[in-house]
């Protein structure tokens, strides 16, 4: 079977609920991957899943910030058993085992810390913070080796040059440092690819976040890729193809981050 997975940085899912829409017209996904739902768990909108077709919910949100939910057309069942990543329990992942037909797939849905403005662990907590979640992460599939599995969601690291609108420029902003970008491929390469770079050469620009500082910025084009999908190695052969919907991105009251989704050809 072929199975398209969707991730997008929602950035408030009570206000762009609606713009899921969008997202099904243009992507089709069987699963979508949301984060920054900013939005508890007793306040879930639970009826917009129903609305674009989808029987299968997963969340785990707080007030205000952060929050991971998979909805899904396919069965899912949580995985309980995830890490508190960094002793918060800030709802920065979501975990779940699909069910495929054949052998299930498990899906992770990571929101890792942005890490402020200043790349400097000693002067900015927020910093510190994300290179401790990369090194947590890292270490855990290192020690449980991913297989059958996909990874995705806002990293929130623009690891390659073309990454970014200017590499030498960017080398001292937090997303794009040389110990965030290490930290995340050291953990990429505990038995994942990068699904997204599998179709898109590394020497070709591509972004997936441009900030709303920018007025017009489709003209300046200042992207970073800071959302990503990873598969086990076990999965490349059956990758199909990706899509960056670039157009989300002037949406009505859009995110500052566009939906990405892979296409797998599953056993």
């Amino acid at each position: 079977m072929k199975i398209t997975i969707a991730t997008w940085n929602i950035n408030s899912l009570r206000l762009r609920q609606g713009l899921l829409h969008k997202l099904m017209a243009g992507l089709a996904p069987d699963v979508i991957c949301l984060q920054e739902t900013k939005v508890p768990d007793e306040l879930f909108p639970e009826a917009i899943a129903g609305e674009i077709g989808f029987a299968h919910v997963l969340k785990r949100g707080m007030k205000g910030y952060n929050g991971v939910a998979i909805l899904s057309r396919l069965p899912l069942v949580l995985a309980e058993n995830t890490p508190d990543w960094c002793a918060k329990n800030d709802c920065r992942h979501i975990s779940a085992r699909l069910e495929t037909g054949g052998l299930p797939l498990t899906l992770h849905n990571f929101y890792v810390p942005a890490g402020g403005d200043i790349a400097d662990r000693e002067q900015n907590v927020k910093f510190g913070h994300k290179l401790d979640f990369i090194a947590e992460a890292r270490a855990h599939f290192a020690a449980y080796p991913p297989g059958r599995s996909v990874l995705v969601g806002d990293l929130n690291i623009a690891p390659l040059e073309n990454d970014v609108w200017n590499h030498k420029q960017l080398l001292g902003i937090v997303s794009h440092t040389p110990v965030e970008t290490q930290g995340l491929n050291a953990w990429m390469a505990e038995g994942f690819v990068d699904a997204l770079r599998h179709f898109v050469p590394p020497e070709q620009k591509l972004y997936t976040w441009w900030s709303y500082r920018n007025r017009d910025w489709e003209a300046s084009n200042r992207g970073r890729r800071l959302d990503h999908v990873w598969v086990s190695r076990d999965l490349e052969a059956g990758l199909v193809g990706c899509e960056i919907l670039r157009e989300a991105r002037n949406w009505e009251q859009p995110s500052d981050h566009v939906p990405v989704s892979v296409t797998l050809k599953l056993d």
